[in-house]
């Protein structure tokens, strides 16, 4: 019956236009309801973390209270996404339609026009066909739903990375000569140069240390050998090839980096040294903690070798979790070292462990020690000062102290105050010079 069939399907159009209107509003609440998802975890993420501080402090009323607003928009985001989903259209539509055809149906078979069993029969194949027409109107909802996840989840994989091979890239087999910076200047934001014109050779086999107040550029001139980023202007070469024309895989695997935030994973002892390279062997592992001298305090672990240190190596000591780093990087085996504040924040005993191993990781190779503490300089080949962004002198500790400049001024700032020990360890540390300073400041 074309007539109850044309009343039936006229409002499948009619409906696409709240179906496209409720479809695009859901889409909007979802990522927002993603983006709340997000930032709830991280705070709970950052509270869980800081504990400490926020206990220290006091402010487990005021983290309860941020905890709460989050929740509370997120709460209302979630309703509102509840609302669009429950506003009834399909079934207010297919009421109106039921209806007319109940009404002109219901007239035709008084009238004669039309039997009573064709008129149900009709009726019934109608209500089968409303049933998956819902359906896929709440489908349509998941959907929207779930392209609001995926829309953040694509934006990130679509972001172009800044650093990537050049077309013709090349291997980097070994490092014979050099890494040398010619004129490099670096900047975060355009016009704030954070680098200026480093002119700066690295012979192989050298140990060079970068030495300069907080904020000067030291951290981020190692970063850009493993081309963690780009220079600006200039070019870094190694023996003469300009580290963009190299491969990043291979450039990288000649690099070992220990830093003085030691990124552990959530994962076993010998998963986290042998991360490098999962394919070594036990005892390969096993000496490299020992040359770490982590050896034994991972035996004194409750299952060893095998033991899961929890979050970043929350199970562990700062000292352990350095160790763990350095056992890494000597697994690893590369021909260069960069050293960034490695045992900065580390008592004297732990300072003392970490040192020790740092030297065995630092023989035969190519380093760079970015330090503030000049009592972890004291043996490098050269020392490099850096001044907002510029290297304002360059040589050994005693051809420093003697120029009498810059880093003589850190080295009076560091050991001006000192008691009679600490002066004592300062003198067997920094040579005749520093005897006679240490002397003093007793």
């Amino acid at each position: 019956d074309w007539v109850l069939a044309l009343l039936a399907v006229v409002l499948f159009p009619v409906a696409g236009l709240p179906l496209r209107y409720f479809s695009k509003q859901l889409r909007q609440t979802g990522r927002r309801m993603q983006e709340g998802i997000g930032r709830l975890n991280a705070m709970l993420h950052e509270n869980v973390q800081g504990n400490r501080v926020v206990k220290a402090f006091g402010q487990e009323g005021y983290e309860q209270e941020r905890f709460h607003e989050h929740n509370e928009r997120l709460f209302r985001v979630y309703m509102r996404q509840s609302l669009l989903r429950a506003v009834p259209i399909t079934e207010l539509l297919a009421g109106i339609a039921v209806a007319g055809i109940i009404y002109y149906g219901g007239a035709s078979v008084i009238a004669g026009t039309r039997t009573q069993g064709a008129f149900i029969g009709f009726v019934i194949t109608l209500f089968l066909l409303y049933e998956p027409f819902k359906r896929l109107v709440r489908t349509n909802y998941s959907i929207q739903q779930g392209l609001a996840g995926a829309d953040r989840v694509f934006e990130l994989m679509d972001t172009r990375p800044q650093v990537v091979d050049r077309p013709a890239a090349r291997a980097l087999h070994e490092v014979r000569d050099a890494i040398v910076f010619d004129g490099v200047s670096f900047a975060y934001e355009p016009g704030e140069p954070v680098l200026r014109d480093i002119h700066l050779r690295i012979r192989v086999g050298e140990v060079v240390a970068l030495v300069g107040m907080s904020g000067g550029g030291k951290s981020t001139l190692a970063d850009l050998i493993p081309r963690f980023y780009d220079p600006t202007e200039g070019r870094i070469t190694i023996d003469g090839v300009d580290v963009r024309d190299l491969t990043l895989a291979s450039l990288r695997a000649h690099i070992a980096v220990v830093t003085q935030f030691t990124f552990l994973f959530n994962d076993s002892v010998r998963n986290n040294i042998a991360y490098g390279d999962p394919q070594r062997s036990m005892d390969e592992i096993v000496a490299a903690a020992r040359a770490a001298n982590a050896h034994d305090f991972i035996l004194e672990l409750s299952r060893g070798y095998d033991t899961h240190i929890g979050d970043l190596g929350v199970r562990l000591s700062g000292g352990q979790r350095q160790r763990l780093a350095i056992a890494r990087a000597l697994l690893k085996n590369a021909p260069m070292l960069i050293l960034d504040e490695a045992t900065s924040a580390l008592d004297t005993e732990s300072e003392g462990l970490v040192q020790e191993a740092l030297e065995r990781l630092m023989a035969n190779r190519t380093t760079l020690v970015v330090a503030h503490r000049l009592s972890t300089i004291r043996r490098a080949d050269r020392i490099v000062v850096l001044v907002r962004g510029e290297i304002v002198e360059s040589g050994t500790h005693d051809e420093l102290l003697a120029q009498a400049a810059e880093y003589r001024k850190l080295y009076e700032l560091q050991f001006r105050d000192l008691d009679v020990p600490e002066a004592a360890g300062a003198e067997e540390l920094l040579g005749e010079e520093g005897q006679a300073r240490a002397g003093k400041a007793c």
